[in-house]
């Protein structure tokens, strides 16, 4: 019982977090939807505002499922040749470090979630206190490679220091993404400078993308047991 309580006590945290982060959303916006589960609670609270109360938006969405719940509530989805530029994007987070320096790409979206945040006006993480980290790197940064590049790839990610993984499914099978990618989920290397490690994975041939979103979040809503925390840069 204990369990559920605790799993329970969890998903109402992700609640809070979702509604606050829904009063930054204001009439004639273009918004970012994020993927993952807080950023699915956002999504439809929003959805709720467009379809019970005639709230008036337009969004571009970071992943298929998103893009999909989106349009279930009657949100309009466009994409970047309609706009250049998003009012705020709200998405999730696997861990947040000092600074807002995020380790994000768990749900295997990361390449779409950065292009939508990077063209944000203000980039807003939803998350629960147990994202909270001091350095990134407990959660496995997931790193989406070409498929031809995976094996050279994954070398010199174990030069700089990680165990890479190809990323599967529970039968065993590949994850693909959006994309037609490979996801490598990179564990055992706590980052004292990610910064540093982002510029080496960037340089590497194959890489399309990888989860550290650094220098991009304006603010994070952490929902902890009391209150709603707001944490800037």
């Amino acid at each position: 019982m204990a369990t559920q309580d605790h799993s329970q006590d969890h998903a109402d945290l992700k609640l809070h977090a979702a509604q606050r982060a829904l009063k930054l959303v204001e009439p004639g916006m273009t918004v970012g939807l994020g993927s993952g589960s807080t950023a699915t609670l956002w999504i439809k609270l929003l959805g709720e505002q467009v379809r019970d109360h005639g709230l008036k938006i337009r969004a571009i969405a970071s992943s298929e499922d998103s893009e999909k719940l989106g349009r279930s509530y009657g949100i309009p989805i466009i994409n970047f040749e309609e706009c250049r530029k998003l009012d705020l994007t709200v998405d999730g987070a696997d861990e947040v470090a000092p600074g807002l320096a995020l380790i994000k790409g768990g749900g295997g979206k990361l390449l779409r979630e950065k292009i939508v945040a990077s063209a944000s006006k203000r980039f807003v993480v939803v998350a629960d206190g147990s994202k909270q980290v001091e350095k990134l790197g407990k959660f496995p940064l997931p790193v989406e490679v070409i498929q031809m590049a995976v094996p050279l790839v994954s070398d010199e990610l174990r030069e700089l220091g990680f165990t890479p993984k190809i990323r599967v499914h529970a039968d065993g099978s590949r994850y693909i993404t959006d994309e037609g990618n490979l996801i490598l989920d990179c564990s055992g290397l706590l980052m004292e400078d990610p910064a540093k490690l982002a510029a080496k994975i960037d340089s590497l041939v194959g890489v399309v993308e990888h989860g550290l979103f650094l220098n991009m979040a304006n603010l994070a809503l952490i929902a902890c047991e009391k209150q709603i925390i707001e944490r800037t840069v």
